[in-house]
Parts: C-alpha cells; structure tokens; sequence
C-alpha cells in the first residue's frame, strides 16, 4: 500500500501518524483533524486517539489537539494553495484529490438564495483514505453473472458508509473489464466497463488518466453528475457495463432506469442496510418496486469482520457470507 496520502498533513502531524504501529497506518481508514480537538483516527473500524507521542489512546484529554495553524497549512495542501479554484467542492462539503481520497470539511456556511455557496472558516476534515484491494471482489462477482446470457445482472450494492462500497465496485470494474470472474470457471472475455466517477473515487483519476487499475478496457467520465454522466455513456461509449457510486436522487433513478431499458448491465451503489431502506427513499424506491434490480448485495461490518448478504430482485436471499477467514476481511 502506498502511503503517498501522508503528504497531505501537516509535517508535525504526519510525524504523529508515522509513529503508529505499522500494521495500524496500514489499515487507516479516516483521520479526522478538529481543531483544538483530539486527533482522532479510524482503522479496521475501531475509533482512537492519538497521543502525542504517536500513540492510540482512548482518553482525550492525553490526546493531541490540531492547532489552527494545522487546519490551514491542511487546508493549503488539499488546494494546492489555490482554493479559490475549489469553490465547487467547497459547495459540497468535501474535496477529492489525486488517489481517490476524499476529504469531508466543516465549518461555517455561507448561504446565497437559501442554497451553500461554499464553507468559510473550515476547522473540521475528515481524510477518508481510499484503497485499491485487488481481489475484493472475488466472492461476490460469480454471483452477479447470468451464465445463460453471458452477461452481468443489474446490481444494487448497499451499506452504510465505510463498510466497503468503493473498494468493491472499483475490483469489479477491474475484473469484468480484463475478463477475471472472480472464484468462478467462467472463462468470458472481457467486457466494456464504463464508470460515472462524480466524486472521482472510483477510478481516482489524475487529469482524466485513472490512478487505480479498474481495467483495460474501462472508461471513465471523472468528476461528472451521475445522471448526466450516464446518458453520456450510453450515447458515446456504448459500454456493456455501467458502473455508478452513491445512487439516490430522482433523475439518477431515471438515468439508471434509461440505462437498463437500453440493455446496458448496471452496476450502482447506495447508502442504506437493507433493500427496505431503499424502499424509503423517494428517488429509489421505484426502482425497487419495479424489481429494476436483479441481484442485491447488502454489505455488513461487525467484530469479526466484514460480510455480505445477496438477495435476489425479488429479495429472497440467496447466500450470506464473509467474517474473519471467510473474505469479508478484503472489503475494506
């Protein structure tokens, strides 16, 4: 694992992070920087503390307290020193940089119409660290194939966030564009992969050249609106294979449901823990009833790991698996 994403900090803070045990810096997930607030840090799951001296503690008042001083030099290196340039993101509330990582900001808003404008005096980030796990996949792809048709069943894949969803629709890509079916004997060439990367979290592109390995023969709109992006596939590309992260608005429904009724697999995600929590939400829940979807994946995380549930279009569930040995651990 490369750990380039240590630059972005600040050098005192970087050095706190350095001091970690190795086998925790390389499971870091989040590092969440408050200032005059406890360095709080995410790995394999579990929240701590980080001490001066570089190590995991869970009593607060021990821990280090970013300064404001940190924040802004943070704040300089995640813009590049330009972050006039972010105005965007600063709408949104996060920015992503080269190598997937995405970067959640709080502070104060500043509002124009009743709608953000952008975020003024940042003081909190969230640094979610994105991975590139080759093989994540390997469980759960045999099961989203239609052997008869040789093709790839329209997927939902759910969880909350952090359980996974991104590694796992970025080893898909990877596999179903190079031809590798996971642990299965199917023995298909590869297919066109087209990839809608909003957040450009997915492919982690760096001026439109993906920076994660998500196949030969994938393509990549970076940075673009989901819906829009779709259809932009569809009329340019012609993939067999479309794959969108965090579905949830109503046009992103009408994209996908284009999408499908144009013959094109599609491979979405979604915040929720269940198909029912897609049930509540306005912009899917026709997909849902319409059985748009024919294979769920339901993505949990607990003490022994992580696992997965599968559900058919009609919801039935069809294999429950994962956990500590049992693949769940590569989801991450």
């Amino acid at each position: 694992m490369t750990m380039n994403w240590l630059e972005l900090f600040p050098e005192n803070v970087k050095q706190l992070l350095l001091n970690l045990p190795k086998d925790v810096l390389e499971g870091l997930e989040e590092v969440r920087i408050r200032e005059d607030r406890p360095l709080e840090i995410n790995t394999g799951g579990k929240f701590h503390f980080v001490s001066r001296n570089g190590e995991l503690i869970l009593i607060q008042d021990e821990a280090y307290k970013p300064t404001r001083e940190d924040g802004h030099r943070l704040l300089d290196l995640i813009s590049n020193h330009s972050l006039y340039t972010m105005e965007e993101e600063l709408r949104k509330g996060f920015i992503t940089i080269p190598g997937g990582h995405r970067i959640g900001l709080t502070g104060r808003t500043v509002l124009s119409g009743g709608k953000v404008e952008h975020i003024r005096d940042i003081s909190g980030f969230n640094v979610r660290i994105a991975k590139e796990i080759k093989g994540a996949a390997d469980e759960i792809l045999p099961y989203l194939l239609d052997t008869k048709r040789k093709r790839v069943l329209h997927t939902l894949i759910m969880s909350p966030p952090q359980h996974g969803k991104t590694t796992l629709v970025r080893d898909l890509a990877r596999q179903i564009s190079s031809g590798f079916w996971g642990r299965s004997n199917i023995h298909w060439p590869g297919m066109k992969v087209g990839i809608v990367d909003e957040r450009s979290e997915i492919a982690g592109c760096q001026r439109g050249v993906p920076g994660f390995d998500v196949g030969p023969r994938t393509d990549v709109l970076d940075g673009c609106p989901k819906a829009e992006g779709m259809m932009m596939m569809l009329r340019s590309m012609s993939p067999d294979v479309l794959i969108v992260d965090e579905i949830g608005r109503p046009e992103d429904a009408e994209a996908v449901t284009e999408a499908l009724h144009a013959g094109i697999s599609v491979i979405a995600t979604a915040h929720g823990s269940s198909v029912q929590d897609m049930r509540g939400r306005p912009g899917l829940a026709g997909l849902v009833d319409n059985r748009m979807f024919e294979m769920y994946v339901v993505l949990a995380r607990n003490g022994e790991g992580r696992s997965f549930r599968l559900q058919d279009g009609g919801q039935r569930t069809l294999q429950t698996a994962g956990g500590r040995g049992q693949g769940g651990d590569a989801l991450a």
